[in-house]
């Protein structure tokens, strides 16, 4: 148990001292966009190409783990939704608002760092992977729920080119696929570059860990929604369990691969539930809510998955 905190307090740690700076040193929020665009656009990117370049290629094509995988990110997807929806009252718009609190964990930025620490370099495929095809439902997903109850009715086609553009050209795919073709083809980048990308890479997790922090503190706080309680429980709790039944089902996988999975779908509500959240205007404040409750209680949840891997309790 020692060693699982000694591995997991680091990065909840880094998350902390972002917090802090948040709150009690007054700079512009403004000064976040540059930290952002690196981490999403230069340093992870870097992380993601470098690694799976270096990955042999027949292990990307897992057509049974990527199922599992995407199949329980859209289960807990609709579980929240429906769940918010009848339990709770909310409508249809908010629903699927909340549906993606339950459905789309921290892979961005906390999901590469702490799967590589615990699993070393075998994690990068799998992280990659997960990374990849949830971001292609969730991308998909969410804005087709906003425009067909958009109460100006956006037209559903332009709505769809949209999605298909961001989905192909955000950074992180955009480097998962470039690092799958390097792996096909077995290219190896010049030393200069590699060692460039090498240095982008060791700092995509303590800057995005940081970052994430400092935004969590930044983000409007007026109490816990009713709702709340019941999405960040799916994404904590039933998300992992969907997952893990979803793997016995269709595996068996390796033990990295496995283990890296169901440690992804335990993540907390990204930051990017918050800013979908503010782009369309709808369930801003719950969304706010939910990224710093979901990460404050991450850190038992969490940290208990890391221990049931680590001790072996969970076999695959």
């Amino acid at each position: 148990m020692i060693d699982v905190l000694n591995l997991a307090l680091p990065y909840f740690g880094l998350i902390l001292i972002g917090f802090l700076c948040g709150k009690y040193k007054k700079l512009p929020e403004a000064g976040l966009a540059w930290v952002n665009f690196y981490v999403l656009y230069v340093s992870l990117p870097a992380l993601f190409f470098r690694v799976l370049s270096r990955t042999p290629f027949e292990e990307l094509n897992n057509l049974p783990f990527v199922v599992a995988t995407t199949l329980a990110t859209a289960s807990a997807y609709f579980v929240a939704l429906v769940a918010s929806r009848l339990l709770h009252g909310l409508p249809l718009r908010q629903a699927a608002m909340a549906g993606l609190c339950g459905g789309y964990g921290n892979i961005g930025y906390m999901g590469p760092g702490l799967a590589l620490a615990v699993f070393g370099s075998k994690a990068a495929a799998p992280t990659a992977l997960v990374f990849c095809f949830d971001n292609i439902f969730l991308f998909s997903i969410v804005p087709l729920f906003m425009a067909l109850t958009d109460g100006h009715k956006a037209p559903l086609w332009p709505t769809v080119g949209r999605v298909v553009r961001e989905i192909v050209l955000h950074p992180l795919i955009v480097a998962t696929y470039l690092g799958a073709a390097a792996a096909a083809i077995h290219f190896e980048p010049p030393v200069a570059v590699d060692g460039m990308l090498r240095f982008l890479e060791s700092s995509a997790a303590p800057v995005a860990l940081f970052v994430l922090g400092v935004t969590v503190a930044l983000r409007p706080f007026k109490g816990v929604p009713w709702e709340l309680p019941t999405t960040i429980a799916i994404k904590l709790v039933v998300h992992p369990l969907i997952l893990f039944g979803l793997l016995m089902l269709l595996g068996p996988f390796t033990a990295e691969w496995a283990g890296t999975a169901l440690l992804l779908a335990s993540l907390p509500p990204a930051l990017n539930v918050f800013v979908i959240a503010q782009q369309y205007d709808t369930w801003v404040e719950p969304a706010s809510a939910a990224v710093m409750v979901g990460t404050t209680v991450s850190v038992v949840t969490l940290t208990a998955v890391m221990w049931l891997l680590a001790s072996g309790t969970l076999a695959f």
